[in-house]
């Protein structure tokens, strides 16, 4: 079931980056392109057989779970800047590109580091798991790590729940306020991450539904947003022929 979600969802990604493709070598929401592109990298990094294969050419040392990290963070960046924007969220604009906002990112970013360094991360492990496994030491570490890991996109997500919200009470398009409705559910899902040291290992996968929830919201909402900028463009220009003729 896990290794289904996990595919299905790198699938859906990865096809939604690609319709994207001819709308950016037009130049057109390059940035939209960029969002869809690293959570397709975030997806392949988080799957056991491609993380294995690409941290071996890494030097088997799990860079590329650190590597993995920092694209969500990108990837979180830039679609809280997007969104943000696009819904006219001053106030969550300003708190994710702001002082406040550039000062977690830093942080978890140094506490990220700094952890990854302390751990003996010899020995290429999807979701590190063989590294927690070594000893309490390590087991401790990671838990830390994943900590700050998942510490930036709740911090992120938090800030746009509050304008999603009022978007979807607003009389918008129904895609954009589907899309908004996605987009809030994302957000939960992502800030309940940080409950995950509280979930006993034998639910290990609810941590994996969670992830994966928050991924696809997150995606779906912002392609809906596109679907419905297509669709008012088609019926504006429409309505512009019709009334040249």
């Amino acid at each position: 079931m896990i290794e289904t979600l996990q595919w299905t969802t790198l699938a859906i990604c990865g096809l939604i980056a690609a319709a994207r493709i001819p709308s950016a070598l037009r130049g057109e929401n390059r940035s939209l392109f960029g969002i869809f592109s690293l959570m397709t990298l975030a997806i392949l990094l988080s799957i056991q057989e491609p993380y294995l294969v690409i941290d071996q050419a890494l030097g088997g040392t799990n860079i590329a779970n650190l590597l993995l990290r920092f694209v969500i963070f990108g990837a979180i960046f830039f679609l809280g800047v997007r969104v943000s924007k696009g819904f006219g969220a001053d106030a969550a604009y300003r708190l994710i590109t702001g002082r406040r906002g550039m000062i977690a990112l830093l942080a978890v970013s140094v506490v990220l580091v700094a952890v990854f360094l302390a751990m003996d991360t010899t020995g290429s492990s999807a979701g590190l798991v063989a590294v927690s496994g070594k000893d309490g030491r390590n087991y401790a570490l990671v838990e830390y790590y994943g900590a700050a890991g998942r510490a930036y996109p709740a911090f992120v997500g938090l800030a746009l729940l509050p304008a999603m919200i009022r978007a979807v009470q607003d009389r918008l398009p129904v895609l954009v306020r589907i899309a908004a409705a996605l987009l809030a559910l994302g957000g939960v899902a992502v800030t309940l991450t940080l409950l995950f040291p509280v979930i006993p290992p034998e639910m290990g996968a609810v941590e994996f539904v969670i992830n994966y929830t928050a991924v696809l919201c997150y995606m779906v909402g912002l392609a809906l947003i596109w679907a419905a900028r297509v669709r008012n463009r088609r019926t504006a220009t429409a309505r512009k022929t019709s009334t040249e003729m």
